[in-house]
């Protein structure tokens, strides 16, 4: 009676069944996280921050909905293809860090060769979207972008100067000419001098978080300033790049036409981190040093400062709607 009554799948077997299956759904759902995390989402988020200010900006109000849609869906990809290629690229020295030896790449959550494909496949999918439904110059840009962040600042300079951060940073400004060129079709001195607002706002904002990550930086063998140089050094400079941003975001007002608003709304977002700046490296003259200077301060005021700033930019051409 007990074999003929005996169910066909027993339930030690089904409960394996139950665990198999469910072992699978949480690993789609760990494959889809990684994934995620490879495209470096917080670093896409500032990219957009960028971008969409400067499209107003070309559109003189609101911009095409497509066209708005398009570039930030191709952008996010563009960016995601950048960042999970220069993963790849770097997985020998995330392991070494204590802030990335939780990437992807690193905790072995995906194989490099899966991460290469993913970064290559959204690098054709981008450029060939902007292609399609933007405009060519706008996929060219992308794609400059692209291969500037992975050869010239991942394969080139990231490990082999100081400087890295200072020229590799021009891959972070191309949302900003990309936001121009898919409105307009072209370029001009405004976007321009936006890129330069970006390219000088990247050094101050990643070496006040480098020299909190030092000792980071100098186990892998990162060259980044604040490894190779004195405190002084650096925080003299982020006031020297800090000066630099606040004159060319004031010099958008006359180049771009803007009106009182975004001038008004420039000066006194560049006081306060002229301010910040000024009162971070006073601090490190009367000898306060590591951890005291507290340099993360002045990175996340810098990243406010810079959204403040492009929600400036955003809501200009709508007041001056109004104004006309």
């Amino acid at each position: 009676m007990t074999l003929l009554n005996r169910s066909p799948h027993p339930a030690g077997v089904e409960d394996a069944d139950a665990r198999d299956s469910a072992a699978r759904s949480r690993s789609f759902g760990a494959y889809v996280r990684a994934y995620v995390a490879l495209s470096k989402p917080r670093v896409i988020e500032l990219l957009l921050i960028t971008t969409i200010p400067v499209m107003f900006v070309a559109a003189g109000g609101v911009p095409p909905l497509w066209t708005a849609v398009a570039t930030l869906l191709f952008g996010t990809m563009s960016a995601a293809s950048a960042n999970a290629i220069n993963c790849y690229i770097d997985r020998d020295i995330d392991q070494e860090m204590r802030r990335t030896r939780r990437r992807p790449v690193a905790m072995h959550q995906v194989t490099p060769r899966g991460t290469m494909i993913y970064g290559l496949t959204l690098a054709v999918v981008s450029t060939v979207g902007f292609a399609v439904f933007v405009n060519w110059l706008s996929a060219a840009l992308s794609l400059t972008a692209i291969l500037f962040y992975i050869f010239v600042y991942t394969m080139l300079l990231k490990r082999r100067t100081a400087q890295n951060v200072v020229w590799g940073g021009i891959a972070g400004c191309m949302p900003v000419l990309i936001g121009w060129a898919a409105v307009t079709g072209g370029l001009d001195w405004a976007p321009f001098v936006l890129f330069l607002v970006v390219f000088f706002w990247t050094p101050p904002h990643t070496w006040t978080l480098a020299m909190r990550y030092r000792e980071d930086y100098a186990a892998a063998n990162v060259p980044m300033l604040p490894v190779v140089a004195s405190d002084r050094r650096v925080l003299l400079e982020c006031v020297l790049y800090s000066w630099a941003t606040v004159i060319v975001s004031v010099l958008f007002w006359p180049v771009a036409g803007t009106t009182l608003f975004y001038a008004v709304c420039a000066i006194v977002l560049g006081a306060i981190l002229l301010f910040q700046a000024h009162r971070l490296f006073n601090r490190v003259r009367a000898g306060v040093t590591g951890a005291q200077l507290k340099t993360m301060g002045f990175f996340h005021l810098s990243n406010a400062y810079l959204a403040l700033l492009f929600c400036a930019v955003t809501i200009d051409p709508l007041i001056a709607g109004l104004l006309a």
